[in-house]
């Protein structure tokens, strides 16, 4: 059990009691309360005492601490019970529920609130946004009913004045999906009338308090409750800050629910309807009644989008159906007037509760739910209901709540008391047996057909003629007077604490309350006369018309007489304990220490009535005597089989029976269960626990065999289809591959007989396998194809093919035309056609200089325009051997003006346009710029020549050339760097060089 707290706080489980006797038990309860311990458990039902004070232990890490744990592993808490049902759910795929019980003021609503908290916190952890959305609404919901919902009272500053089922849907994951809200009895009288000392809902004292003052001026509100008859009771008990800030909470909570603006404004203008019918007055007038303040009529008829004129006839009127289509109208007298006003007042109320109820569920509702696809659906149930209630004054409303705990108190004594025992019986175990008072009988008293108080409360209201409440207080007099637990005056005269004609008592099991006949004939009826319910359903405001759907109904139909109040609440409770019964139940059971609303103080006599009539003793024995854990034996060993080696996988005993029980004699558990005829039974929860842990080693192992053995099975079928793919993939690639081989041979078997030796065959598409194979083939042809055009050429085209392929590789594209299309001359001065008259003065001084220096051949010569000295353009002639470079004049024969050894040549500028400019760079760091002219054609283009023969020439020579292709080129003259540029001009018609900024420029004529 709880064994984490020191004995210092009490036992935090009952059932550890030394002796089970109200002493011992009340002194345990004393205990933990003044050590701040508020909750003790009762095996799985947990005990919660209202503390009156913000306590530290809610947080992240608390709900951590409790997150997948036993009940018995931590301290006691509702997180406990929350996790405990939500495993159950979880686990078992089983429907549970909370049922939260105990009188008013006792923490029911908290506790209510901390478990949804609980819920919310554990799902999810996906994070996936629609299943945030659900948990965000479940939460806001609280907010929102609250506000509408609750009231002061004199024992709850948040009292529920209205029953809450709430049942939370989840996936096969455990994720909440939706959810679904049912209300019961909302107590819609307090709209009228309050004892003193308590308030009106939050809801009134919010709006008037919390809202803007242009919110309040378009609802013609004040902010004082004071000036309305609904909440001037309360008017005193006021908290200014907590309503202002409870107002923007409950607006924020419907934005996130969904609520529209336009349907959050019709709510706030329901709620000033109902203030400022409150203070509508009637006033004797001549034969009839009228209105006092009329001017009320047209701020109503604003509010609720109505004709003034129709509400006035409705306040002042009534209308009724006689059959055959007769309607006769009646004028109402000035107590049936505000009988209407008042009925019309608590209708509102309730329906617009109802209506928010209604759309908070749209909200949650689970949508595109399949089981098939989404597995099983299961529910969580929550129940936060009004605890038993005895006032000074105990009306209507009283009875109906009491009976409602009396059917709960009787769910609780069938599930956990009866059905204890008497499964125990079933099963032939043996125990003891435990004394408990069973309250069926009281509940009959209640709702026995024909013959219980609601029975006869709905003859007396369906009885023709004036029937009043003292004559429904005769009648069940005269029909319930023996029995044990109803008493009136006139039943027992001795007993002079009630009123003669209009008190009766009933023995409840939490006590005995009297009652009040005054008003349970008008309660019961809730009669509303149609007029009104025309009017709403007309109403502009489609929220307004929503809520009064029969207002649909003709003026002349006769309606049928709906069913009583009382019956209307005996049929929704009896379905909440069928859905109830049909779930696994956990309970949370809300003692309140005192009527002070104290921490601190204890008061012993009020916790012991709640103990007794809570039956928590008559639970404590049960529990001492019994099993916490029972369970079939075939489930049973579906979960823990593993933990055995006689039971794992499977047994090969007679019965499950047999198994289980070798199962338990192996861990040495025999001693702490019982063999049932079908079910297994554990004492204590700390067996359970000892083979939950065991079964927690357990499973990873078998996890991690059974991953081991499907993912073999996977990886072998994947083995066995990529064998069969890599079968496919090779036949298929050596299909492809022979395909493509006999293609390229059909296609190119004929090349050596075509004029361009297959330049014009196109190539197939290869394979993948064979793409490098083709490129490498490609480059085989091309050489082939190459080698075979080069055999064919004449070896005196030789030198020109090998320096153009010079000039090629050099040049890379970086030049625009080179002059690769046309035949090279080379020797140009030579050449009678370019040097008609100098040609042999040319030829002579070769031969002196041939003569001189014993050079094998020319490699080029032109006619030049060079920079002198003087940085002036001078002609001259360029004369390249194998050995020299020579500057020529050709007005002096040709005389020699320099010679450069081409050795000391070690680079080649050229620019990339249609110009003829030429640099040469020496090794001593001097420069000879010169630019080709006076050719022949005009337009030929010479420089990719003279680099093509140089490039080739250095190359055999195996000498260092750099070719630069550049706009600007940079040389050095005369020890100084200068920049060469290019302009093309159309003013010059020979090319000349002119001084710029940086260097020279060249002028040269566009070509």
């Amino acid at each position: 059990m709880a064994e984490q707290e020191s004995l210092e706080f009490g036992k935090a489980d009952f059932v550890l009691l030394d002796q089970v006797t109200m002493e011992d038990f009340m002194e345990n309860l004393k205990v933990r309360f003044e050590k701040g311990r508020i909750y003790t458990y009762i095996g799985e039902v947990v005990v919660s005492m209202n503390p009156y004070r913000q306590m530290e232990f809610y947080g992240k890490d608390t709900i951590e601490q409790y997150r997948g744990r036993e009940l018995y592993e931590r301290p006691p808490h509702l997180y406990a019970v929350a996790d405990a049902a939500y495993k159950a759910m979880k686990r078992r795929a089983k429907d549970t529920c909370i049922v939260i019980s105990g009188e008013s003021g006792a923490g029911k609503t908290e506790a209510s609130k901390y478990i949804m908290q609980y819920i919310a916190a554990i799902t999810n952890p996906t994070q996936r946004a629609e299943v945030e959305r659900v948990k965000n609404v479940l939460l806001k919901s609280n907010c929102v009913l609250e506000a509408f919902g609750n009231a002061k009272t004199n024992r709850n500053d948040n009292s529920s004045r209205f029953g809450k089922y709430m049942d939370i849907n989840f996936d096969f994951k455990g994720d909440p999906t939706g959810g679904h809200i049912n209300n019961y009895l909302l107590e819609k009288s307090r709209i009228l009338q309050q004892q003193p000392g308590e308030r009106n809902f939050h809801a009134f004292y919010q709006l008037l308090l919390g809202a803007s003052d242009a919110s309040l001026d378009t609802l013609h509100l004040s902010r004082d409750p004071e000036a309305y008859r609904f909440t001037k009771e309360g008017a005193g008990s006021n908290c200014l800050g907590s309503d202002q800030a409870n107002h923007k909470a409950v607006q924020d909570a419907m934005k996130v629910i969904g609520f529209s603006p336009e349907e959050v404004d019709s709510v706030y203008k329901i709620l000033a309807a109902i203030l400022h019918l409150g203070n509508v007055r009637f006033i004797p007038a001549e034969d009839a009644i009228k209105i006092e303040n009329e001017e009320l009529i047209s701020c109503l008829a604003e509010l609720t989008s109505t004709d003034a004129e129709c509400l006035l006839n409705t306040l002042l009127h009534r209308t009724v159906a006689a059959g055959g289509g007769e309607v006769i109208r009646k004028a109402h007298s000035s107590s049936e007037a505000s009988y209407a006003r008042d009925a019309c007042a608590k209708a509102f109320y309730e329906r617009l509760f109802c209506w928010i109820v209604a759309c908070i569920n749209k909200v949650i509702e689970v949508k595109n739910y399949d089981a098939r696809l989404h597995g099983k659906n299961t529910v969580i149930g929550v129940l936060d209901i009004y605890g038993f209630e005895i006032f000074d004054t105990n009306s209507f409303e009283q009875f109906c709540i009491n009976y409602c705990n009396e059917k709960l108190q009787q769910l609780f004594i069938e599930l956990i008391l009866r059905q204890e025992q008497a499964e125990y019986q079933r099963e032939g175990i043996e125990w003891q047996h435990i004394e408990y008072f069973n309250n069926q009988i009281i509940v009959d008293l209640v709702e026995e057909p024909h013959k219980g108080i609601i029975a006869i409360l709905d003859e007396a209201c369906l009885t023709a003629g004036k029937v009043t409440d003292a004559l429904f207080l005769e009648s069940m007099n005269s029909r319930l007077g023996k029995h044990p637990h109803y008493t009136s005056r006139k039943v027992d005269p001795t007993d002079k604490s009630m009123e003669f004609g209009r008190d009766f008592r009933i023995k409840h099991y939490a006590g005995d309350v009297t009652y009040s006949v005054e008003g349970f004939l008008d309660k019961n009826k809730d009669t509303l006369f149609q007029d009104f319910k025309r009017l709403m359903y007309n109403s502009a405001d489609p929220v307004l018309r929503e809520m009064w759907p029969e207002g649909k109904q003709c003026i002349t139909e006769v309606t049928k007489r709906p069913l009583t109040a009382a019956t209307l609440f005996k049929n929704s409770i009896i379905a909440l304990v069928e859905n109830l019964a049909s779930k696994e139940p956990y309970y949370v059971r809300c003692i309140k220490p005192n009527d002070q609303k104290s921490p601190h103080l204890f008061d012993e006599e009020r916790c012991r009535h709640q103990v007794s009539y809570l039956g928590l003793l008559e639970n404590v024995r049960v529990r001492r005597a019994g099993f916490a854990y029972r369970q079939p034996y075939d489930r049973f060993l579906l979960r823990y089989k593993m933990t055995c080696e006689y039971t794992w996988p499977n047994h090969l005993m007679a019965t499950d029976r047999e198994a289980t029980q070798a199962l338990m004699e192996q861990h040495g558990f025999q001693d702490d269960v019982a063999y049932g005829n079908t079910k297994i039974f554990i004492r204590t929860p700390r067996t359970l626990f000892c083979l939950e842990q065991a079964r927690a080693q357990l499973i990873p192992i078998i996890v991690l065999l059974l991953q081991k053995a499907w993912r073999g099975a996977l990886a072998r079928k994947r083995c066995r289809y990529l064998r069969a793919v890599y079968t496919i993939i090779y036949y298929f690639k050596r299909y492809k591959v022979k395909s493509y081989l006999l293609e390229l041979v059909q296609r190119f078997q004929a090349v050596r007989s075509m004029a361009d030796y297959g330049k014009s065959v196109e190539w197939p598409e290869p394979p993948a396998v064979l793409a490098r194979f083709q490129e490498n083939s490609k480059l085989i042809f091309r050489r082939w194809r190459a080698r075979q055009i080069v055999k064919n050429i004449p070896p005196s085209d030789m030198e020109q093919i090998k320096a153009k392929v010079a000039a090629l590789d050099v040049l890379q594209g970086l030049r625009k035309d080179w002059g690769c299309g046309r035949n090279w001359g080379r020797n140009y001065l030579l050449s009678v056609d370019e040097n008609p008259v100098l040609a042999g003065q040319f030829a002579k001084r070769v031969e002196v200089l041939k003569g001189k220096v014993h050079f094998r051949s020319v490699l080029f010569s032109c006619c030049v325009r060079k920079i002198n000295h003087c940085n002036k353009s001078t002609d001259r002639a360029l004369l390249v051997t194998d050995q020299h470079l020579y500057k020529m004049e050709p007005r002096k024969q040709f005389k020699v003006m320099a010679s450069i050894p081409l050795k000391m040549v070690t680079g080649v500028s050229v620019t990339s346009g249609l110009d003829q400019l030429v640099v040469f760079h020496m090794q001593n760091g001097h420069g000879l710029v010169v630019c080709l002219h006076k050719m022949h054609p005009a337009s030929d283009n010479r420089v990719g020549e003279l680099v093509g023969v140089l490039v080739e020439h250095f190359r055999r020579s195996k000498l260092e050339l750099r070719v630069q292709v550049s706009d600007c080129i940079q040389v050095s003259l005369k020890g100084r760097k200068r920049l060469v540029t290019v302009e093309t001009t159309s003013k010059e018609a020979q090319p000349n060089f002119a001084k710029s900024r940086d260097g020279f420029v060249l002028h040269s004529p566009r070509r």
